[in-house]
């Protein structure tokens, strides 16, 4: 079986930045009008848990995402929001005694359906990591290893290749160098390769997992600008510890939080709320929401 894609605020200020200042912080299109849930969502998880052996470490998501738009997810460390994001390719088949209960849809299909097959997931829900990682290659061969491995039929690799770092808004930092090793670029522009990488095979979903976390503040811009701009023509979901980013960015945030097993101490990852960026940030419904985005813990 295969998998086919369809056819087409503001909190108090804290000393740790972990949070919105002002309002003009709060997502660059603010204005822009959302429906309270995505009306076509690209993917959907139900009743989401998933195990490590015997260890519940999330337990009972729901969440939906919707076509070109930008979903965060956020909350404090080890409350399962990357186990999730790598749920939704199902990256977490390579960890051993992992287990994923309930569903994940994609274009209303099970990913984890009998006979679906996880290479062909990857191709259609690409993930950029929280570190670069760019292959030993040239930046070329980078860019084209995804279409050449999975036999994508293109008229022509060089056009694929501008056109994915073009994408990634790296084209004119490359274009003369395309032969050189991917080693030899700085840590932001090795990013974006990995973000053009995850565009060559043309998917319909990109997942991040802290894509900017080992970046500085320049490099981290610039890939916060290429988000904005991918967004037109992708569903991005991206995991984020920074407050400011996630406002800065998203359409919509789901904000996790970890409850404590009283008798192993093991904390299971919990689904708080989900809404609207600005709402999350300017008035969320659940006092532990507020209580994280103030800085109150986390």
């Amino acid at each position: 079986m295969s998998i086919k894609p369809a056819t087409a605020s503001t909190a108090p200020s804290t000393h740790d930045g972990r949070h919105v200042d002002t309002l003009a912080t709060v997502h660059q299109d603010a204005e822009r009008e959302l429906p309270a849930l995505p009306p076509d969502p690209v993917m959907e998880a139900h009743g989401l848990n998933v195990f490590y052996g015997d260890f519940h470490a999330v337990h009972d998501v729901n969440l939906s995402f919707g076509r070109n738009e930008i979903t965060a997810l956020i909350g404090p460390s080890g409350c399962g929001k990357s186990t999730v994001l790598r749920c939704l390719n199902r990256m977490n088949d390579l960890v051993t005694g992992a287990r994923v209960e309930g569903e994940v849809t994609y274009h209303g299909q099970n990913i984890y359906a009998r006979g679906v097959d996880p290479i062909a997931v990857r191709t259609h829900i690409g993930m950029v990591f929280q570190k670069p990682n760019p292959f030993p290659k040239s930046i070329y061969d980078n860019i084209a290893y995804g279409p050449r491995v999975t036999g994508m039929k293109v008229d022509s690799m060089d056009d694929l290749v501008e056109e994915a770092l073009r994408g990634a808004a790296l084209w004119d930092e490359v274009k003369d160098k395309l032969k050189q090793s991917a080693y030899g670029l700085s840590g932001g522009q090795q990013q974006r390769l990995c973000i053009a990488r995850t565009i060559a095979t043309r998917p319909d979903v990109i997942l991040m997992d802290e894509p900017c976390s080992a970046l500085d503040p320049i490099a981290t811009s610039r890939i916060e600008d290429l988000m904005m701009e991918l967004r037109s023509d992708y569903t991005i979901i991206i995991v984020t510890h920074n407050m400011q980013q996630a406002a800065r960015v998203s359409d919509r945030t789901a904000f996790f939080t970890a409850r404590p097993d009283e008798t192993t101490g093991n904390r299971t990852g919990l689904l708080v709320e989900f809404d609207q960026t600005t709402r999350i940030f300017a008035n969320p419904s659940d006092k532990r929401t507020e209580d994280y985005i103030s800085g109150r813990f986390g």
